[in-house]
């Protein structure tokens, strides 16, 4: 027998549109990229603001993750069908990036101020729940206006043919958010200017939001009479889940992705930082992003020659063989080489895995599915990876003494644990090709 092909797309997916403008470019890089630094700094940074101002427990980044993860995927579940009854995404985009840069600039007011020692007691309590709070409804908004009304409106504005090169670029923003986070406002972290830090990514939020109002164009989609939460429960029906086998069984492959990215993803910085002890961090992940992202940029155009399916497995592979390097790089030439090649094999998988499922999301339900995706490539990886990660690192009792007191630090198993997990993900691609034909 010869190789199977990847499944057909629904009909309602497979309709030639327009090629890519400029003006459709523009708001895929410019929305895309802002709500990627929003994303970065909430998912990387808020962590270590977190670790230095609140506490050092690696359970309570695994809760503030968790929680804010779920948050995500109720707004995303209810904001995606709501813009699909609406038939329009504009409005839920720039009014959600507001209110997102608002709840972003806030961060610099939770937590102990710069100098001040880390709370304790009852002020502990009192400021871990308030940073949660605070997490989830910033993450509402966020994936109410980016995971749901944006991601739906990326897929009403591409097709089949050019989706693998729009995906590879959209993968590559979170890089250079990362970038541009760690070149242009690392230092204020380092200062301990929090405030200032939080509150530039926020005013810079809040100006996408306003902008993509005149930038963002309706695709003009058939409005649906179907009532929100009557569309929510359609899309985790099982009776759904099997006239669309190829949808959900890609969904699960972004679940195992996800989850592997989320072991070390949390607590990378840290590891950097503390353990490692590379003062020069931001410089090496510099330098990672910027190859990462050229990869990543010609793995979305090779992705559309060769296949999604067929590319998708090499690129775990190339993600696996990273996280194994990591696992024992230490010095730093090593360190900047193992980390390139993480970076791009995660995002080559999550650009295969994105394009995949834009392949199988029927038109008229562009917006419900978000929030299926965020239930199984969001929500689960969120809460599963994280509290793996942390089991991890208590596991391997891995410290480092700051002021005379000992405190857990992320060591190089997190890398390893984050590969092991990848081994599903062949399992799961053998069930789609044998029945994900949709």
């Amino acid at each position: 027998m010869g190789p199977r092909t990847e499944p057909a797309a629904p009909a309602a997916t497979r309709a030639t549109r327009p090629v890519l403008g400029g003006r459709t470019w523009l708001a895929l890089v410019v929305v895309g990229l802002v709500g990627q630094l929003a994303w970065t700094v909430e998912n990387m940074y808020l962590n270590v603001y977190v670790y230095d101002t609140i506490s050092p427990d690696p359970n309570v980044i695994a809760i503030l993750v968790g929680s804010s993860a779920v948050a995500a995927t109720v707004a995303t579940l209810l904001v995606g069908a709501w813009s699909d009854r609406m038939g329009r995404r504009r409005a839920l985009i720039a009014v959600g990036y507001v209110a997102w840069g608002i709840c972003t600039a806030a961060f610099g007011f939770v937590g102990a101020p710069s100098g001040a020692e880390a709370p304790t007691g009852a002020a502990l309590i009192g400021a871990i729940v308030a940073i949660v709070l605070l997490d989830c409804v910033m993450s509402a908004f966020g994936s109410g206006a980016n995971d749901a009304a944006f991601s739906a409106w990326v897929t009403d504005s591409t097709a089949p043919a050019n989706r693998g090169r729009v995906d590879g670029v959209l993968a590559v923003l979170p890089l250079i958010a990362m970038l541009l986070v760690f070149g242009l406002l690392d230092g204020l972290t380092r200062a301990g200017d929090w405030k200032l830090f939080f509150g530039v990514v926020g005013i810079v939020t809040i100006a996408t939001g306003a902008l993509s109002w005149f930038l963002i164009r309706d695709r003009g989609v058939p409005a649906r009479r179907e009532h929100i939460l009557s569309a929510v429960v359609h899309g985790l029906r099982p009776s759904t889940v099997r006239r669309q086998p190829a949808l959900y069984l890609t969904l699960a492959i972004w679940a195992v992705i996800g989850t592997s990215t989320q072991v070390f993803l949390p607590f990378v910085i840290i590891y950097l930082q503390r353990y490692l002890r590379i003062e020069s961090y931001a410089l090496a992940l510099g330098i990672v992003l910027i190859l990462a992202s050229a990869l990543s940029i010609v793995a979305g155009r090779v992705m559309d020659r060769v296949g999604k399916a067929r590319f998708l497995l090499p690129a775990v592979g190339v993600f696996a063989v990273g996280l194994i390097a990591m696992t024992f790089a230490r010095d730093l030439p090593l360190v900047i080489a193992a980390a390139t090649v993480m970076m791009a094999g995660m995002m080559a998988s999550l650009a295969t895995v994105s394009a995949m499922t834009r392949d199988h999301t029927p038109a008229d339900r562009a917006g419900a599915v978000q929030g299926i995706r965020m239930i199984l490539a969001v929500m689960i990886p969120m809460i599963a990876g994280p509290f793996l990660g942390a089991a991890v690192i208590s596991g391997a009792a891995n410290t480092y003494t700051s002021l005379g007191v000992v405190q857990p630090v992320p060591g190089p198993e997190i890398f390893a644990t984050a590969a092991v997990v990848l081994v599903l993900v062949p399992v799961l691609v053998a069930v789609r090709a044998k029945w994900g034909r949709s």
